[in-house]
């Protein structure tokens, strides 16, 4: 089946859509953590944007489809429905290099690219994960939990700060 190339005003929504903070990590847009998976245009003023969480059980998807419900309708769009989409899955391949960098940045060892279909040319073979203080790969384990389900808890070994890890799935 063939779809429609998307309209400039679909284009532009979704890009509104996208620019969603997450809310369990703001420091990430709802594009760049690639969970916005489409969004269509169905009569004047109708909307329908799909989502898919980063895990089934995600706490945040009623969040984020509260947030994207209310800048669309900000915008004027009357009737905006959100619609949680399973299927392709979510992996952590769909996170943008914008979105690795700003986690890093943040103090979140971005997860490492699994070569999956989302990732944009070769995978880079580097299987070491980095401090996000101080780039050290000597990094331990302290808990496969951190502060969401979606992170673990690590610490460096060589500066000795403790950093979440974005899990790879």
């Amino acid at each position: 089946m063939v779809t429609a190339a998307p309209t400039p005003l679909e284009e532009r929504l979704r890009e509104l859509a996208g620019s969603v903070p997450d809310p369990e990590l703001p420091v990430v847009t709802l594009a760049e953590l690639g969970v916005v998976r489409g969004l269509r245009l169905l009569g004047p003023g109708r909307v329908e944007v799909e989502l898919t969480p980063t895990y089934t059980g995600c706490p945040a998807v009623e969040a984020m489809a509260s947030d994207i419900e209310r800048v669309l309708r900000a915008d004027g769009i009357p009737e905006v429905t959100v619609r949680t989409v399973l299927s392709p899955p979510w992996t952590t391949d769909a996170i943008s290099a914008e979105g690795r960098r700003k986690l890093a940045e943040s103090g979140i060892a971005p997860p490492r690219p699994t070569g999956g279909a989302a990732t944009d040319g070769p995978v880079p073979v580097d299987l070491a994960l980095r401090c996000p203080h101080c780039g050290s790969t000597t990094t331990s384990l302290l808990s496969r939990f951190s502060s969401t389900a979606c992170k673990a808890l690590r610490r460096c070994d060589s500066c000795r700060e403790p950093f979440d890890h974005f899990k790879e799935l």
